[in-house]
């Protein structure tokens, strides 16, 4: 069976591992969520005024629904805040605001990670919808060059998260520079933010080995079945 063979161990154990992460930035961010900043500064506040200190004046700061949604869009200029992060006051909302700047000034830079990321992935998009496809039509007819097709395909999902690590560090390293020296965080709030941002930043980890794993077993399961 090529689901239920002794290598599905490597997706239980990614599995594991990405439940962990998840569930570790989970509390993190519930228990600082608790803790007010002494400025009292909404996450959209924090998110705006490091924009400005930062010079970057063409880039919107929206909500969006949802919780931990936050993201940033480089090729629309916009920032985007979860209902969790936008209108709240808590150190771990203004934490996540600012690593969401930080993908900005990545951005207004030229951080060439973030401009190889934003160029493969298109095409990890693509690879990632035709991967499993073509290696199941590859194993059931023994189409092996089918199957190593499918294989490159899955890879470029691994390349795309093994790419987003250093985007990911760097805008956390941006965001607590910015958090203290941009007078939104008093200092003693800095340490919790490093907290919360560190979390977030095991998810990618997580993800990446998880997906690593999943490659190594089609790996094994391709040479078992030639």
């Amino acid at each position: 069976m090529f689901y239920m063979d002794w290598t599905y161990i490597l997706v239980l154990i990614g599995m594991g591992i990405v439940m962990f992460a998840q569930n570790r930035v989970q509390s993190t961010f519930n228990k600082y969520d608790q803790l007010d900043t002494e400025k009292r500064i909404t996450g959209k506040q924090a998110a705006e005024h490091i924009l400005q200190t930062a010079g970057i004046s063409n880039v919107k700061v929206e909500q969006v629904r949802g919780r931990l949604t936050d993201h940033y869009d480089p090729r629309n200029k916009v920032l985007r805040l979860s209902e969790a992060t936008y209108d709240q006051t808590s150190v771990a909302a203004v934490a996540v605001a600012a690593h969401e700047v930080g993908h900005a000034i990545q951005d207004q830079k030229d951080y060439a990670f973030l401009k190889v990321r934003s160029a493969i992935a298109p095409v990890v998009q693509i690879g990632s919808s035709i991967a499993m496809p073509l290696i199941l039509i590859g194993l059931l007819f023994q189409l092996t060059g089918l199957v190593n097709i499918g294989i490159l395909a899955f890879g470029l999902v691994v390349v795309f998260q093994l790419v987003t690590l250093p985007v990911e560090f760097d805008a956390s390293k941006r965001a607590l520079a910015i958090l203290g020296e941009t007078g939104v965080f008093v200092q003693e709030e800095v340490p919790a933010a490093k907290k919360v941002l560190d979390a977030a930043a095991f998810t990618y980890i997580a993800a990446t080995l998880s997906t690593a794993l999943q490659l190594i077993r089609l790996i094994l399961i391709s040479n078992r079945r030639r």
